[in-house]
C-alpha cells in the first residue's frame, strides 16, 4: 500500500498549497490513503467544516488534531459528524470529548488503515497516557490481522517522547510520524521492527515566518516580553511537508520510507516511483 501523511496545516496558506499540490502528488505516487493533521487550519488555531472540506476535497482521507482541535466552538459538533475527523486519542476520560481518538478506514481497494492520534505530556497540557491509548487501539485492531497498515500521529512537544513512541509501536505499526512543532526533521527511517518513523513531519505552511506565523508578534514577544496581538499564519507560498511510506501487502509494515517537500521554500525531489 502507498501512503502519505502530510504535518500540521496552518491558515489559508496551508490549505492553498495542499489544494494546489496533492492532487497531483495522489496521482504521481499513486496514493492509496492520505491523512493530513489539520488541527491549525482555520485561521492557525483550530478546524472548521469550511476549512475541513478544502483538505477532504483535495484528497484527503482523514484529518488528526492535537492541542487545538476545540479552538474552533464548531468543531465540538462538526467531529460528531464527521468520522473522518480524529482527535487526540487520550484526552482524560471525565472531560467526555466528542468524536473518536481513531478510527478504521476503507480504501478504494478495500484494504483497512487505521489511523490514531494522541497527544504528548512532555511540556504540554496534562493529558491522560498516550502509550495506554496507542497500546489499546493497537490491540483492538493489530496489524497484519484487522488492519492492512496502521498510522499513530503523535502530537507533541519533546521529540524523545515521539521517538520513544516510535520504538513503542515498532512491528506494530506502519508509521509512526510526530507533528505540532512544524518543523521537519532529517530522521526519516525505518525503525528495526518494520515501522516507518520520523520525528517531525513539518509544517504545511509559509515558511519565511515563525513556525509558520507571521514574524513580527513572535518576535516582539521574544525580545520584548509584550503582547502585541494576536499570532497570524503567514500568507506567502507554502512548502508541503509529509512522509511517503510504501508497505508490504502481506506484513502492513514499511518497506519504504522518504521525506515529502513540495513548493516553497523547502521544495525538495518527490519521492521516485
Amino acid at each position: 500500500m502507498r501512503l502519505a501523511f502530510f504535518g500540521d496545516v496552518i491558515g489559508k496558506s496551508g490549505r492553498d498549497g495542499i489544494s494546489d499540490h496533492l492532487p497531483g502528488l495522489k496521482r504521481d505516487l499513486k496514493l492509496d490513503f492520505v491523512v493530513i493533521n489539520a488541527e491549525n487550519a482555520a485561521g492557525g488555531f483550530g478546524i472548521t467544516e469550511n476549512t475541513a472540506r478544502e483538505l477532504f476535497m483535495a484528497g484527503a482521507d482523514c484529518l488528526t488534531l492535537g492541542n487545538h482541535s476545540w479552538d474552533q466552538r464548531e468543531a465540538l459538533t462538526y467531529i460528531v459528524r464527521e468520522p473522518r475527523l480524529i482527535r487526540p486519542a487520550n484526552y482524560p476520560r471525565l472531560m467526555d470529548a466528542p468524536g473518536a481518538g481513531a478510527n478504521l478506514f476503507e480504501t478504494d481497494s478495500g484494504r483497512t488503515v487505521l489511523v490514531m492520534n494522541v497527544l504528548g505530556r512532555v511540556h504540554m497540557d496534562p493529558m491522560d497516557d498516550p502509550f495506554g491509548a496507542v497500546e489499546r487501539e493497537l490491540a483492538a485492531a493489530p496489524l497484519g490481522a484487522v488492519a492492512d497498515a496502521v498510522i499513530v500521529d503523535m502530537h507533541c512537544e519533546a521529540t524523545s517522547e515521539k521517538m520513544a513512541m516510535g520504538h513503542f509501536c515498532d512491528g506494530r505499526a506502519s508509521l509512526v510520524v510526530g507533528t505540532h512543532t512544524h518543523v521537519p526533521t532529517a530522521d526519516c527511517q525505518i525503525l528495526p521492527g518494520g515501522t516507518a518513523y520520523q520525528t517531525d513531519a513539518g509544517g504545511c505552511c509559509d515558511y519565511d515566518s515563525v513556525i509558520g506565523n507571521e514574524k513580527e508578534e513572535p518576535l516582539r514577544r521574544f525580545t520584548t516580553r509584550i503582547s502585541g496581538g494576536r499570532y497570524m499564519p503567514a500568507s506567502g507560498p507554502a512548502t508541503i511537508c509529509g512522509v511517503f511510506v510504501e508497505t508490504d501487502d502481506k506484513t502492513g509494515l514499511a518497506t519504504r520510507v522518504e521525506p515529502i517537500r513540495v513548493g516553497g521554500r523547502l521544495s525538495q525531489a518527490v519521492p521516485v516511483l
